[in-house]
């Protein structure tokens, strides 16, 4: 589960450049205009994905709140963790900021 879990915040990225341009999802997380997302602005914009299958707003996605009902309960720490590891693969440079080519490309 938890490698199903990590493919799905991985390809969360892509499935929102999907329904609009790669700017328009750059100007989302960049919070703070400063043509640049930090950590926290990356882990503060994909948590909303949690946020919205947490349907009892308990902080913890229980089984039947998962993508297809099966897996491990997941805390919404476990979760920001994730996001934490992809967004620093993402940083390719590692200057602790995701540039719109960064955010663009696939996490190695």
């Amino acid at each position: 589960m938890r490698v199903a879990l990590a493919i799905l915040l991985l390809c969360l990225p892509l499935a929102v450049l999907a329904q609009g341009t790669g700017s328009d999802l750059f100007r989302a997380m960049d919070t703070n205009g400063d043509g640049r997302i930090s950590e926290a602005e990356y882990v503060a914009y994909m948590s909303q994905g949690f946020y919205r299958l947490d349907r009892n707003h308990d902080g913890v996605l229980e089984q039947d709140e998962l993508p297809g009902g099966r897996g491990k309960p997941i805390t919404l720490k476990e979760w920001q963790d994730n996001l934490r590891r992809e967004f620093h693969k993402l940083d390719r440079n590692h200057d602790g900021y995701l540039s719109p080519q960064e955010l663009a490309q696939p996490p190695r």
